[in-house]
Order: C-alpha cells, then sequence, then structure tokens
C-alpha cells in the first residue's frame, strides 16, 4: 500500500526544514526562568515544571483538554488509564496550580468523555464554581459491536467568582435551518426567509450538534490523535473572553486553542511537552496570518453543520444574477 497522501488530503504535516526554522520560537523552560514573556508563545515543557514560572492571574480564560481516562499514545508520550482514585489524583497533581494562573474574574472550561467526566466535576469543584457541562456531538470513529458508539464529550464550564466572570451570549448565537416556519399575520416569525432557506438566529444551548471534527481533508487538521475542532473553541473563547484578553492552553496538543485566540484577536499562551505538536502549533500560527476564518462560522454566527456552504452559494448566485442585470443596461 502507497504511504502517499490523496491529493485532496490537506492534514498539516512538517518536513526538517520547516522543523529547522520553527524550532527557535518555542519557548522553553530555562528562557521562562529567566524571564522570558509568556504572552504569545508555545511554551515546550512538562506542565509541572512550566506552571510555577507562570504569573498568577495572569489568564482571563484557560481552556484545558487533559489526558482522558484512557491509553493513548500522544507522539513520543503514552497516557496509560488508571483507576479512578489515581486519575483523580493526577487531576490535582495539576489543578490546584493551574487554578492560580485564572484572574478572579477568570473561566476555565476542561474536557473530558464518558469515563474522566464524575472525575472531572469532582476536581473542578474542589477549586471553582461550576455553572454548566456542554456536551458537543463528536460524531466520529465506526462504532462498537458491543456497546453504544461513544459520539459525546463534556466541557464543563467553571469560573473564580459568579458574581464578576464575563460572558457574551450575543457572540454565541446560532444560525439554524427552519424546518417549521411560523407565521404572524403572514409574516415570518423570528426567521428569514434567503436564498439559500428558511433561517433562524438563536441563543447558544449547553448541547452542540453542529461540530465537525477535523478529518483529512480540512486544513487546520493535523495527525494530533485528539484534536479538537477550531469552531468549538471560538465558541468558547467569544463567550468568555474580549479581544485583548489573554487565554491559557496547558494541554496545548498541536495548538488550536492559541491557534483560534490568534484569529479572534486575543493573547495567547500554550504549554505542551512533546516538540513535535509545539512547531505544529507554530506552523498553524503562521498560517492562521494568512487565512484567519473559522471554519463554521460568519458574519458573528455559527452555521449549523452543512448550511453555510449552501448560504455562500446562494450568496454569490444571487450577485452573479444582479452582475448580469445591470449589465444589461
Amino acid at each position: 500500500m502507497s504511504d502517499t497522501p490523496a491529493a485532496n488530503n490537506r492534514t498539516l504535516r512538517l518536513d526538517d526544514g520547516e522543523r529547522s526554522r520553527l524550532r527557535p520560537r518555542l519557548l522553553d523552560v530555562a528562557g521562562l526562568a529567566a524571564g522570558a514573556d509568556c504572552q504569545d508563545r508555545t511554551i515546550c515543557g512538562d506542565l509541572l515544571d512550566v506552571l510555577p514560572l507562570l504569573p498568577d492571574a495572569m489568564a482571563h480564560l484557560i481552556i484545558v483538554d487533559p489526558p482522558y481516562n484512557l491509553t493513548k499514545r500522544f507522539g513520543g508520550q503514552t497516557f496509560a488509564a488508571r483507576t479512578d482514585d489515581s486519575y483523580r489524583a493526577y487531576l490535582r497533581s495539576w489543578f490546584h496550580a493551574l487554578c492560580r494562573k485564572l484572574r478572579p474574574d477568570g473561566s476555565l472550561y476542561i474536557c473530558g468523555d464518558w469515563k474522566s467526566t464524575a472525575a472531572l466535576q469532582e476536581v473542578v469543584s474542589d477549586e471553582l464554581t461550576i455553572l454548566n457541562r456542554i456536551t458537543w456531538q463528536r460524531e466520529k470513529g465506526r462504532g462498537a459491536k458491543r456497546n453504544w458508539k461513544n459520539a459525546m464529550e463534556d466541557i464543563w464550564f467553571a469560573v473564580k467568582s459568579e458574581k464578576s466572570y464575563y460572558f457574551d451570549v450575543d457572540s454565541v448565537k446560532m444560525r439554524r435551518r427552519v424546518l417549521a416556519p411560523y407565521r404572524e399575520d403572514g409574516k415570518a416569525k423570528d426567521w428569514d426567509d434567503t436564498a439559500a432557506g428558511k433561517f433562524r438566529t438563536t441563543c447558544p444551548s449547553n448541547f452542540w450538534d453542529d461540530i465537525s471534527v477535523p478529518f483529512w481533508s480540512m486544513p487546520e487538521n493535523t495527525d494530533h490523535p485528539t484534536q479538537k475542532p477550531e469552531k468549538l473553541i471560538a465558541k468558547l473563547i467569544l463567550a468568555s473572553s474580549r479581544p485583548g484578553d489573554i487565554v491559557l492552553d496547558p494541554f496545548l496538543g498541536s495548538g488550536t486553542t492559541s491557534v483560534v485566540a490568534k484569529k479572534l484577536g486575543r493573547h495567547y499562551c500554550g504549554i505542551e511537552i512533546e516538540e513535535e505538536y509545539c512547531l505544529l502549533a507554530e506552523r498553524r500560527l503562521e498560517l492562521a496570518d494568512m487565512a484567519p476564518t473559522i471554519q463554521g462560522y460568519s458574519d458573528g454566527v455559527f452555521w449549523e453543520r452543512n448550511t453555510l456552504a449552501v448560504q455562500q452559494a446562494a450568496h454569490k448566485r444571487q450577485a452573479g444574477r444582479a452582475e448580469k442585470q445591470t449589465s444589461l443596461f
């Protein structure tokens, strides 16, 4: 079988030349200890070594995607599944120190699956006030013959202070198709009739079914085994930070949080132990300058899966017809 990727495989990979060029951009523990600024940097190092060197109360928002309680290989590192008690001890080994990096009015989101979510809730509750649990549809994988297919993941939303945290619901509105439109006095009520169909702008809930997991034909895709979608992270950043705020990700992986923060006008700081993933993050940050869009997010709203392209095509057809009509005069 050939190792040559398909022509439309857009998975981002690095060659040796790119690795050599990008490596000097990484910040290591020694540089951090020497006083280097961590803002808008990718820190390559062990989280337990890095956290004591970061300023307290530095982050307006922290997004955490730790290893779930599964045996999985991340580059040169393998996280081994363990007992529930041992997994909770692992979380507590760094979570208290991480919370010291959050501002008094800051927010934190932490990701997990069905097996780890109970431990996450318990450990997060030790330090913060949990406000909600988001469940998102992770539609990927072939399923299982003797169990239900695992197609959901959780994100716990927590804050330091219930009185002073920031949340902008208007920035994360959803654009959904209307299947049973309601009219009042013959006029559309709470929906718009467009060339691409009928749509309604709605407030977001804590169940997200509009997320596409990165795959090989998407330009944001990398070989990281648990990469989160840019659209998913964009919702968290827009809702819980302002432009110019600092977003911290202590398990950066291939850089999604930093990349989305940059695209949305926020500062970032990412920590990752695997150098290859750090280098991928730096390359993606470069590419963000040339392609600042986020798939599924346009015109200040998040579009229902597979509807944005239809809407854009309809606008293009309308513009073409208008141009043709103008040329007749």
